[in-house]
């Protein structure tokens, strides 16, 4: 029997408890300062906890754009370009075969977030990312153009057509000339199918396409709801928010010409900058209900994803896991402004302490549903476009809501074909 030299096994024992080659992984990381602080934080941790290097790489800012760069990438099956990056939430249906599955590795995390949020990244039982960050629609007021005239926060739509209604006609008469009762977004983009939703909702029209992909939205409830937001245009909306978006609006509302404003979380630090017109004047909410009391918004925010073609998934993961713990959490919210996305958060007493404003967020992020995005899956851009064309036709007057719901529905329909896909 041949000798074995020991020096060989010595060797040999060597390479088997060798500790694994450490990778490099890239993160998107947002290009601001605070972003860089935020990101190097991420590093340090990181590196010290798996031995792995982390980088980074810009991304162009526009959403859009983002998308079509990760298509781009994602078509060529690029292990090399980025392992972990926020996604839109109405991207992940889009993107699902790009995405690492998620779902044996998260099971312990679920209940930490808000239950829409997660649900959200899920696409056909499998889960394809974690909640980044939120965002959701909201309903700002003058808390003393209320108090001023005796009126209380609006609990349903119609107070608050009543209230506007009343309020813009006395500030007029008082020499205020281009006051009017309600901003929103009402342009023909994304951000109408937000609104559009948002009404269609609440007002017990059903979601338009319902999580099991089936095409609801051709009901008596959807079309009054439609109808309704279109008898606000001219009367206590301008006819000008038909060119509105998020900034448009919120420069009427934080000069001080709207009583109401809908528009997301994002925008309520800056009605509070030292620049603003109504500092201190405004107040938070959810949104009004319909007539059946249900009061909803449309979720929004960013996700974090993995890349399904990272090198690593194991150190991946873990990178995830830090960029989505309680810590990272509040330090985005510190530095960035970022909602947290873990429920905990929002009832943690240092972190109300130095954000206060956060604990109004909690209830209308509760309320929040997502957009028909991941059930929709690579279609949803279509369906987006046909919801707030047929929705911008009732707005401006060359529609009904029952003639533009029926005719969504077909559209729908004609885009579904036999499946979503």
């Amino acid at each position: 029997m041949r000798k074995v030299i020991p020096s060989l096994l010595v060797c040999a024992a060597a390479l088997l408890s060798a500790p694994t080659l450490a990778d490099t992984l890239r993160m998107e990381c947002p290009p601001s300062r605070e972003g860089r602080q935020f990101c190097n934080d991420i590093k340090q941790r990181f590196e010290a906890q798996t031995g792995h290097t982390l980088e980074f790489i810009d991304l162009p800012r526009a959403s859009d754009e983002k998308l079509s760069l990760f298509q781009q990438l994602f078509a060529a099956k690029d292990s090399s370009a980025i392992d972990l990056f926020q996604a839109d939430t109405v991207w992940i249906g889009v993107l699902n075969k790009h995405l690492l599955d998620l779902t044996d590795r998260v099971g312990s995390m679920r209940d930490d977030f808000f239950p829409s949020a997660w649900q959200n990244n899920v696409v056909n039982g499998r889960v394809k990312a974690v909640p980044a960050f939120l965002d959701t629609g909201a309903l700002y007021y003058r808390k003393d153009l209320l108090e001023r005239y005796g009126e209380q926060p609006p609990k349903t739509w119609d107070e608050m057509a009543r209230i506007s209604t009343r309020i813009q006609q006395q500030e007029r008469e008082a020499g205020h000339k281009n006051f009017w009762g309600l901003v929103f977004q009402g342009k023909s983009y994304e951000g109408l199918t937000c609104n559009a939703l948002e009404w269609v909702a609440s007002q017990s029209g059903g979601d338009f396409i319902t999580q099991d992909g089936a095409i609801t939205i051709n009901n008596p409830q959807a079309a009054q709801a439609l109808d309704k937001a279109a008898g606000w245009i001219g009367n206590i909306v301008p006819r000008g928010a038909l060119g509105y978006m998020e900034e448009e609006s919120r420069a009427v509302f934080q000069n001080g010409d709207a009583l109401f404003m809908r528009n997301w979380l994002y925008a309520w630090v800056l009605t509070q900058d030292s620049s603003s017109a109504i500092k201190g004047k405004v107040g938070l909410m959810p949104l009004p209900a319909g007539d059946e009391g249900r009061s909803l918004s449309t979720l929004g925010g960013w996700q974090w994803a993995i890349s399904a073609y990272t090198k690593n998934p194991d150190a991946a993961f873990e990178l995830l896991k830090i960029v989505s713990d309680a810590k990272s959490q509040r330090e985005g919210l510190t530095l960035m402004g970022w909602p947290p996305s873990r429920i905990a958060l929002y009832d943690d007493p240092q972190v109300l302490a130095q954000v206060p404003y956060l604990a109004s967020f909690k209830e209308i992020i509760a309320r929040a549903i997502p957009r028909p995005a991941t059930q929709t899956k690579r279609q949803y851009a279509q369906v987006s476009r046909a919801i707030y064309n047929a929705t911008f036709n009732v707005l401006r007057g060359s529609s009904d809501g029952a003639t533009a719901v029926a005719g969504l529905q077909q559209r729908l329909e004609r885009i579904k074909a036999r499946e979503w896909r």
